[in-house]
């Protein structure tokens, strides 16, 4: 089995970013996905390029926080934010969809860095209208897309993802090193498998974005533990990053 543990939220805040640095260097992980609007995304590009052998991707956002582009009204709610899921999936317009998302997708860009693949921040991409803006940002990139597993095989027709994708590691209740281990052990048949993770320190920024919060040192602990490493190097577990698949 070939593994991608994926750490989500890169740019959210200082302490996140370090965290998810910490999980690399120390731990198993070895790809993350870049906010683009958030406020800590310019500390994460020297973190970046001192870690060459952590791929990053784009964690394009509909979600939280502000747009980077203007007149995209269809997105946000009555203070000039994103909406919530369900707003996205109600009202949001394609042509919004897609203004937000290439702005998104040109700051990264403008740091010097290509992303590696493409997953959104509360996988907003199960929304068959964002899909079908993301899709064609990956064929014209020749960018993978995580996968959504309840989506016929048709709809990744043209772009590379994985052949499982787990959102199984998250919660108080599922980021232990024995369900990790468990998880792994579960998967081992698929090929090529990204876990996402949300690993990361705590600061004054998350603790007042999320309440998924204390979970995000439980998981970095997770992450970077001898008892985990161990175990995927007795199966022979592969682990890599999206440039690979």
């Amino acid at each position: 089995m070939r593994l991608i543990v994926n750490a989500d939220d890169f740019g959210i805040s200082k302490a996140i970013n370090l965290g998810i640095i910490e999980a690399h260097r120390e731990g198993i992980v070895r790809s993350t996905t870049l906010m683009c609007n958030m406020e800590a995304v310019d500390h994460v590009i020297k973190l970046a390029k001192e870690n060459p052998e952590l791929g990053v991707g784009i964690h394009f956002v509909l979600t939280a926080g502000k747009p980077l582009s203007d007149g995209v009204e269809s997105l946000l709610d009555k203070d000039g934010n994103f909406t919530k899921f369900e707003g996205i999936a109600e009202k949001a317009k394609s042509e919004d969809i897609k203004k937000e998302l290439e702005c998104q997708l040109n700051k990264f860009l403008s740091y010097g860095i290509k992303p590696t693949h493409i997953d959104t921040h509360h996988h907003v991409h199960r929304i068959g209208k964002v899909f079908e803006v993301i899709k064609e940002i990956a064929i014209k990139n020749n960018l993978p897309v995580r996968l959504i597993e309840e989506f016929d095989s048709s709809m990744y027709e043209g772009i590379r993802s994985t052949s499982k994708f787990s959102e199984s590691f998250y919660g108080k209740d599922m980021i232990t090193e024995d369900l990790l281990i468990r998880l792994l052990d579960e998967y081992k048949d698929f090929e090529t498998v990204e876990i996402m993770a949300h690993p990361g320190y705590l600061d004054q920024n998350i603790l007042n974005r999320t309440s998924y919060a204390i979970e995000r040192t439980i998981e970095l602990d997770t992450l970077v533990s001898r008892k985990v490493k161990d175990y995927i190097k007795e199966k022979n577990i592969k682990l890599i990053n999206f440039c690979e698949i």
